[in-house]
């Protein structure tokens, strides 16, 4: 011991000394630890804190097996709403939820949660992208209403379900009323409207075009549900696939709709009519979907029995709303609902009313920055539309 201590001495240090030097060290480590995850923090910090209207959960029933994940939203919050996004912002395309999040406006608030939204056309359909239902995207109406169920949010933030039926007409000059569906294939003796949401153009082929636009100052784009325009006729083409601009809307006409309809020049004045049942006025959030699962607190019906699949759906009660996603095709994690289980599961959570979302590979859940379901298909895959929960500003309160 003597001589180590000499040894020891010899190159100035004592043993007093050996445990200052190593509180040092351990306090430089400390330092180093601290900074490598500063940027950690600093994530953390901005996000908003759970507690505060809005929970997540994530709930494991082994027996089975299930993996469902649960999004709660206190409705009393006055700072928490609901918004839909479009992939790459026209109905044309396809982009995955992660994608969809950042298209969605600064202005609105910050993304709290995220899921799937409506079914949708695929490429070998044609009008890849195109929902099947209803949506409304910050007060514009960018698709119709089908004959299944959507979800829409009235102008007090209070949530409704129900099938919307679309009373959508063109009156034309003499009178005459034409029915017309929105944003979407035309078929063979049809009329369409499309609006620049659409996409470049109407994609369509031969029949007769009208270009819309705004007639004196009288309301125009974007367009909303439930309401009266007057448009003035700028310009007839008779052939397909008309150019969309910000400021026009076109009538398109099926060539064998052409006969039945009065023929009108530039210059004439058209109303077009959005309005549905029930009256959709100052909705600003509305996102289709089906079959409803559950209605006033009971199993909904439905007409076909349905095998285990990833789900996603959207329930709510007097208190609460509740974004569900069940992870499925994953047989030691999880292997999907039927939708009578789906339902089943919605009023166990106190769901008086709930509606299904689209499902499969379709069925992702976001939360704080990140997916947190495991797709069935191993990764996000690429969707219509889907539904986000914001939450405002101080001053948007």
């Amino acid at each position: 011991m003597k001589n180590n201590s000499k040894n020891v001495g010899s190159i100035g240090l004592d043993s007093r000394s050996l445990c200052a030097t190593g509180r040092i060290w351990i306090l430089i480590g400390r330092l180093f630890c601290a900074i490598a995850l500063l940027p950690s923090v600093l994530a953390m910090a901005e996000q908003p804190k759970a507690g505060r209207g809005f929970s997540y959960h994530h709930d494991e029933i082994s027996a089975v097996p299930w993996s469902i994940h649960v999004i709660k939203v206190d409705r009393s919050a006055q700072d928490l709403e609901f918004h839909t996004t479009l992939a790459k912002g026209t109905i044309l395309g396809l982009s995955t939820l992660t994608e969809q999040l950042k298209s969605l406006p600064a202005d609105l608030g910050r993304p709290i949660a995220g899921i799937n939204g409506d079914y949708y056309r695929t490429e070998r359909n044609g009008y890849e992208g195109d929902p099947k239902g209803l949506q409304i995207l910050n007060g514009e109406m960018v698709s119709g209403p089908c004959d299944w169920s959507c979800v829409w949010f009235d102008a007090a933030g209070n949530p409704h379900l129900n099938t919307v039926i679309p009373q959508f007409k063109v009156i034309w000059p003499n009178g005459d009323e034409t029915p017309f569906g929105l944003n979407e294939e035309r078929g063979r003796d049809v009329a369409v409207l499309y609006t620049p949401i659409l996409g470049p153009s109407t994609r369509t082929t031969g029949g007769r075009e009208l270009i819309l636009e705004r007639e004196s100052s009288g309301q125009w784009l974007p367009l909303r549900a439930s309401q009266m325009y007057t448009a003035r006729v700028r310009q007839v083409r008779e052939t397909g696939d008309t150019p969309l601009a910000r400021d026009v809307m076109i009538l398109s006409l099926a060539p064998q709709l052409m006969s039945r309809v009065p023929k009108v020049k530039p210059g004439d004045t058209v109303k077009i009519s959005t309005s549905t049942l029930p009256d959709l006025t100052g909705v600003k959030t509305a996102i289709g979907g089906g079959p409803a699962l559950v209605r006033n607190g009971k199993p909904a019906e439905w007409q076909s029995a349905q095998s285990r699949h990833p789900r996603s759906a959207i329930g709510w009660n007097k208190t609460h709303i509740f974004l569900v996603e069940v992870d499925g095709r994953q047989r030691n994690l999880s292997v999907g609902m039927t939708w009578g289980e789906l339902a089943d599961y919605m009023i166990k959570l106190g769901c008086e009313e709930a509606m299904n979302l689209d499902g499969g590979g379709s069925a992702t859940l976001w939360f704080f920055g990140q997916v947190v379901n495991s797709p069935s298909q191993g990764d996000e895959r690429a969707m219509a539309n889907a539904l986000f929960l914001i939450q405002k500003d101080k001053s948007q309160k």
